[in-house]
């Protein structure tokens, strides 16, 4: 690509990250809506892809391994695209006991997996009781670190037990848990919001609860799930809200969003509109991201979501992690890999140097 024929604001960040300097040219929303709008997705592909390498020299993917244990599948938030939650009375509703979820964790751990991810459905029916003796159990009698709770959870259990956000945030850290995933977000504009559950969390009050997580020492990432009636300006305004929630945590000199995950829908239910998202579609949001959010270091691709040919393409759009593997997946349909050898191969098969990261990037 000859950069005279590139967009001006691609050209400039092409020039700057050559350079080392990936702060001075910040793409604005109405420059990031007019790239997602009319620039062809390799323009954005081959810019993203310049800004990965100069920021991430090495030519290295991180992948990391943990199981996802859903404790419960007992939801009152009933997402409309979710099939997986069931309601309190339901004859499939669940709650795993603390041996149940020992014994998921013993069969991670001889996979190699030394990291849970805990996730489950906001159920009002748990005591807190419950979410510090299983904290507790992983971390101290099983020696494996935690990362748990999409922030409706955290924002309803405290809620429901009558504290602060910040207080909850304190018991579940001193029992164990390490890590906050950036769940929940889908689209972060609340006219989406209503579509998708009107019981979730409004875009903002998404955005406080991370940085109250991350004021907290407790980092995770963000992620972006489109593929819906989202307009291009919704998908902005969510690469914005996210942006805004990073600057918060680099401005207090705190653990923020490590990585930045973007997904699409996958069919579930009827009540919930999917569209077909093309493969260049995707890579042209991932690569954006990697533009647009120059506050955030990496960008994984999601084999989980999208499979290993699409994957593989996306490691030279912009991103530089795969996060799988994943043991267990029991919400979407997983089109990742599930082993250590496998994810070592692939990354390498891709033309890149594998190694093994922790949840939060150690």
């Amino acid at each position: 690509m000859i950069l005279g024929h590139m967009n001006e604001i691609l050209q400039k960040i092409i020039t700057c990250a050559k350079k080392g300097d990936f702060s001075s040219t910040r793409m604005s929303p109405t420059e990031g809506l007019d790239i997602l709008r009319n620039v062809p997705w390799t323009e954005v592909v081959e810019a993203a892809n310049v800004v990965r390498n100069a920021r991430l020299p090495g030519n290295k993917v991180g992948y990391t391994a943990f199981r996802i244990i859903n404790y419960t599948n007992v939801c009152e938030v009933t997402c409309s695209f979710c099939s997986f939650c069931r309601p309190f009375k339901s004859p499939e509703a669940y709650v795993l006991s603390l041996d149940e979820i020992r014994q998921k964790t013993i069969e991670a751990k001889a996979k190699g997996a030394d990291q849970i991810f805990l996730q489950g459905g906001v159920n009002k029916e748990i005591p807190l009781s419950y979410y510090v003796d299983v904290l507790k159990m992983l971390t101290q009698e099983m020696g494996v670190t935690v990362r748990g709770f999409s922030p409706v959870e955290l924002v309803r259990i405290a809620q429901y037990n009558k504290m602060s956000l910040d207080e909850l945030l304190d018991i579940f850290k001193a029992a164990g848990l390490s890590s906050v995933p950036g769940a929940g977000a889908e689209i972060l504009s609340d006219r989406m919001r209503q579509k998708l559950s009107p019981r979730k969390l409004p875009a903002q009050e998404w955005c406080d609860a991370l940085a109250a997580c991350h004021k907290k020492g407790l980092p995770g990432s963000a992620n972006i799930v489109f593929g819906s009636d989202e307009t291009d300006e919704e998908i902005i305004e969510h690469l914005e809200y996210v942006r805004k929630t990073q600057d918060l945590a680099v401005a207090a000199n705190v653990a923020g969003f490590n990585s930045f995950v973007v997904w699409t829908f996958q069919p579930q239910t009827d009540s919930f509109p999917i569209r077909h998202v093309r493969g260049d579609e995707y890579l042209k949001l991932l690569a954006l991201s990697r533009l647009y959010l120059d506050n955030i270091p990496h960008i994984e691709v999601s084999l989980l979501g999208m499979g290993l040919s699409l994957g593989e393409l996306g490691l030279h759009a912009g991103a530089d992690d795969i996060n799988s593997i994943v043991i267990e997946e029991n919400v979407l349909e997983n089109h990742g890999l599930t082993t250590i050898e496998q994810a070592e191969k692939f990354i390498k098969d891709a033309g890149f140097t594998p190694y093994r990261r922790t949840l939060n990037f150690d």
